[in-house]
This record gives C-alpha cells, sequence and structure tokens, in this order.
C-alpha cells in the first residue's frame, strides 16, 4: 500500500481522498526540517503547501519518494532539479486557484486605481479628504498583461468586460491564441510604453526575474500602475520604490515580495501610492479546497495507476491513456535497455521512431522510458523521470520521429543507438494489444519475446553453430526456454536470441564466445 505524507496544513478533504483510494495517510503539519529529513523515507508521497521547503538534503533522505504534490501553482520551495534527479515526479495545481488568483489582480487594480486602503484608513481616522483622492478610471485604459497563460488570460477576460483595451507580453502566446483572447500581442518594451496598468502573471524563472528592473520601469509611461499578484522577484522592490518617490509610478499594488514575508522597516510598505496584502493570491475558501482535492486525486492517480497529471518533469499521462499506454512503454524500455546492455563505448546520439498506430499514441512518455531502458545498465538509478534530464547533462542527443507512413506491423517502435564506434539499431512491436515483440535486430529481421535471462549471440551463418551452442549449455546444465534466430542473408550475419531458464554463468559465456564463427556474445537480463 503506496503511504502519503501531508505535511502542510491542507483541506481534511485531501485525507479524505488517499484513504479512500486505499492509500495510507499521515497528516503532521508545521514538522520542522530536521523532523521531516527523519521521517519522510517512509512514504512514496509527499502532499504540501508553500511551507514546506523539499530540498535537495531532505530528497536525499527521501528513498522511497515517488511524487511530491504541491497544493497551488508555484513550486518555489521545492529543488525541481534535485527531484528530477532521483526520479521523484513534482507536480502542482495550476488550475484551482487560478481564478482566486486572476480576481484577486482585478481587484488590487480596482483599489489601486482608486486609492482605497488609503481613503479608507483617513476616513476611519476622522478624516473628510475627499479631493485628496482623485483616483482614475479604467474603462478604455490600456492594461499590459505580462504572461497569458491560466491566471493572465483569466485577467485579460475580467479586463475586456472593464471594457480596458489588452496588451500582451508572452513569447509562447500565438497568435490564433491572441486573436481568441482579443488581446494585441507585443513586445516588452512596447508594453511598457503604452500601458496606463500593467499586471504580471508569469513563474519566476531565470528569464523573468527582475523584468521590471530599473532599466524597465524607466520606459513605461508616466504615471503607470503596476499590480504584482504572481511571484516576488519580477519586479525589483528597489528600483521600483525610487520610480515611485520620483513620481514616475504613480502606484504599485503587491501582494507578493522579493523576501516574504517582508521586513518591517522595508520602506516599501511605509512608501506613499502603495497597496501591500500577504500572499493572498489563492487566498479563498474555494481555491483552498480546490486545490487541496486536486492535488490529493492527482498524487492518487500516479501512485495507484501511474497517470501522471501537471507534472512539471515528466510527461503528461491521463488516467484513460495509462493501461493502453503501459505494453508500449514496456516494450520501449525494452528496447532501451536491450540497446544499453551492449553498448561498449560512450553514447553519443539516440534515435526514437514510431510508426503505425504507435505513432499515433502520446509518445513523450514512450520516448522516456526508452530513455530510461537505455541509461540503466550504464548508470545506477535512472528511471523515466531523471532519464532525459541524464542524457541532456551527458551531452547525449535524444531524437523523436513519428512516420505517418504504412508499416509491416499494426505499430513498431524502433531505437537507433550512435555510439563512438558504431550505430546499432532494435525494433519492436506489440502484439494482441499488450505482448512485446522483437522483430528486427541490427537491420536483421527476427522475431522473439524477451524474458528473464537472455543470450545473445552474434554470428556468421555457418552450419554447426546452434548444435556447437546447445551443447555448451546442455553440458552447463542450463535449460533453453525458446531459442530464435534471424540472419540477413544465406552466409551472411545472424543473430541468435535464446532464453534461458537461469542466469547464464561466466564461464559459459566465454565458452560461447569462442564458438567458431561467433562474433559477439552477451548476456541480458529484463
Amino acid at each position: 500500500m503506496p503511504k502519503v505524507l501531508i505535511s502542510d496544513k491542507l483541506d481534511p478533504g485531501a485525507a479524505a481522498i488517499f484513504a479512500e483510494r486505499g492509500i495510507e495517510v499521515d497528516v503532521k503539519p508545521g514538522m520542522s526540517k530536521d523532523e521531516l529529513e527523519a521521517w519522510i523515507g517512509d512514504y512514496d508521497g509527499l502532499a504540501i503547501r508553500s511551507a514546506t521547503k523539499v530540498s535537495e538534503k531532505i530528497l536525499a533522505a527521501a528513498e522511497r519518494l515517488k511524487v511530491v504534490g504541491r497544493a497551488g501553482i508555484g513550486v518555489d520551495n521545492v529543488d525541481l532539479a534535485a527531484a528530477t534527479a532521483r526520479g521523484v515526479v513534482v507536480m502542482n495545481t495550476p488550475f484551482g486557484n487560478a481564478i482566486t488568483t486572476a480576481e484577486h489582480a482585478i481587484a488590487m487594480m480596482m483599489a489601486l486605481a482608486r486609492q482605497i486602503p488609503t481613503a479608507d484608513q483617513t476616513t476611519r481616522g476622522g478624516k473628510w479628504e475627499k479631493s485628496k483622492f482623485m483616483g482614475v478610471e479604467l474603462t478604455a485604459k490600456t492594461l499590459g498583461v505580462i504572461g497569458c497563460g491560466n491566471i493572465g488570460s483569466i485577467v485579460v477576460d475580467r479586463a475586456r468586460g472593464l471594457k480596458m483595451r489588452v496588451v500582451a507580453f508572452d513569447p509562447f502566446l500565438s497568435d490564433t491564441r491572441a486573436e481568441e483572447l482579443g488581446v494585441e500581442k507585443v513586445d516588452l518594451d512596447t508594453l511598457l510604453g503604452r500601458a496606463d496598468f500593467i499586471t504580471l502573471h508569469t513563474p519566476l524563472t531565470d528569464q523573468t526575474r527582475g523584468i521590471l528592473d530599473k532599466e524597465a520601469l524607466a520606459k513605461t509611461k508616466p504615471g503607470v500602475r503596476i499590480i504584482n499578484c504572481a511571484r516576488g522577484g519580477l519586479i525589483v522592490e528597489k528600483a521600483a520604490l525610487e520610480a515611485l518617490n520620483s513620481g514616475h509610478i504613480a502606484g504599485l499594488a503587491l501582494d507578493v515580495f522579493e523576501q516574504e514575508p517582508p521586513s518591517p522597516d522595508d520602506p516599501l510598505l511605509a512608501a506613499a501610492n502603495v497597496i501591500c496584502t500577504p500572499h493572498l493570491g489563492a487566498s479563498t475558501t474555494e481555491a483552498q479546497v480546490n486545490v487541496a482535492l486536486q492535488v490529493a486525486e492527482q498524487m492518487s492517480d500516479y501512485l495507484l495507476t501511474g497517470a501522471v497529471v501537471n507534472a512539471l518533469n515528466m510527461p503528461a499521462v491521463s488516467a484513460e491513456e495509462a493501461p493502453r499506454l503501459r505494453p508500449y512503454m514496456q516494450l520501449a524500455e525494452q528496447l532501451g535497455s536491450f540497446a544499453g546492455q551492449l553498448t561498449e563505448t560512450a553514447l553519443k546520439q539516440v534515435t526514437v521512431e514510431f510508426e503505425g498506430e504507435a505513432a499515433t499514441l502520446n509518445t513523450r512518455p514512450l520516448n522516456s522510458a526508452a530513455i530510461k531502458g537505455l541509461l540503466t545498465p550504464l548508470l545506477e538509478a535512472v528511471n523515466m523521470v531523471s532519464a532525459p534530464a541524464v542524457a541532456a547533462q551527458r551531452g547525449i542527443e535524444i531524437t523523436e520521429i513519428k512516420h505517418d507512413r504504412p508499416c509491416d506491423f499494426q505499430n513498431l517502435i524502433r531505437l537507433t543507438v550512435t555510439t563512438e564506434t558504431q550505430t546499432r539499431s532494435v525494433t519492436g512491436t506489440v502484439f494482441g494489444g499488450d505482448r512485446p515483440r522483437i522483430v528486427n535486430v541490427k537491420g536483421i529481421p527476427m522475431e522473439a519475446e524477451l524474458g528473464a535471462h537472455m543470450l545473445y549471440v552474434s554470428n556468421d551463418d555457418k552450419p554447426g553453430l546452434i548444435g556447437d551452442l546447445g551443447s555448451v549449455l546442455g553440458d552447463a546444465g542450463l535449460n533453453i526456454a525458446t531459442f530464435h534466430l534471424g540472419r540477413k542473408t544465406a552466409g551472411g550475419d545472424a543473430i541468435a536470441l535464446v532464453e534461458i531458464d537461469q542466469e547464464v554463468p561466466d564461464d559459459v559465456l566465454k565458452k560461447v564466445g569462442a564458438l567458431a564463427n561467433v562474433t559477439q556474445a552477451a548476456t541480458l537480463t529484463f
């Protein structure tokens, strides 16, 4: 039975979902780093919000851990690289609090336009400063949206409902999607120069960190008002404060900060025309329930069925796809393992090709399975999550090709490996919907089901080999389960794949390799 730890405060419905799905769950919010490190080794899954820090040290102690589920969008508190290296899937819930965060951004924009927080304070203080709080309308103003993903697109929809003009900067926004949203797609400098209001809805990455720095802020329209309900660090706060004090920026609304919580003596907190909230973007009853239930469902699906949804470091596999993909993933991994066990020099390039029905599937997880199988005989602790990253770190070029053409079988997967000395390919198919088979090795047609212990023999096609090979195995007391042969031409290159009931000892393998006309002999395990 899988076991999950909930280490942050989540809606009780999350624990109930785990229990209903047959997963053992412990709820221990507020654990210290040392306590988490001591306990985490007992769990297959870890469900968190923002309080738990999943560091490399924690991951090193998490020997059983398969998945980390973040109830929310941001995963700044998870060492994604370390999780990937250790083969731990990291999931988030990008849709559960999208509406809530977008609404908060709109609320901050309205409050900024009409100076509502300050007006409220002075009125409560007995003042009636009606003329002091001259606001601006949103209607017909230009809103610049930086980041037009899940949350940004909802903000766009609400802003257009307020009769605002919207310009958007997002390198991943297609022209078609921009047209659907009703926004004008522009570059960043154009947005900065035209927007009356700017709102940020992008993750914090190396590319977006400090996207509104001193230089960028100088390009903004005088009197601009800026809202950040996304991530602290997108705005260089010191530069923003200078622009506020100079009057270039008319107002700043921040739900997130470079340091959270900000220091009590942070000058931004005392600055005029600044609205601050304590990271409330996702803080509604509906959002908290939604993300808790969603992360529990996602983690349960992965632990029980292998379905992968909203993962940041692994291809998505829906619960409906998982059963259909399973035999193809087994085949892809076997092809990779076959090639990996016969690889003796450094890998340079890998090509994974899909034909027939296989080309119509979700091939990204199949590709990952093939790379995992290929690297496992060569490296320790590689799985589907870490394999692509490990290959990239070692400079192995991975190419995926889908062929839209008829093939000899209903489906085919071909793995071609290029090393420093040679290129080798192995091809397989799935028979009957669930039975993986090898159908071609190095251009030699053959049909073989791979068992736990296989003997691979490459030889010149000359009489006597089969008898000699049988004698060596028989003399050693090794029983042959299946025997598969293939050759290019009569008298040319040939291959034998022999399934043995037990492991072939090294001394027996040497005797096979010494037989006349044998060019290579190797044991394979699957």
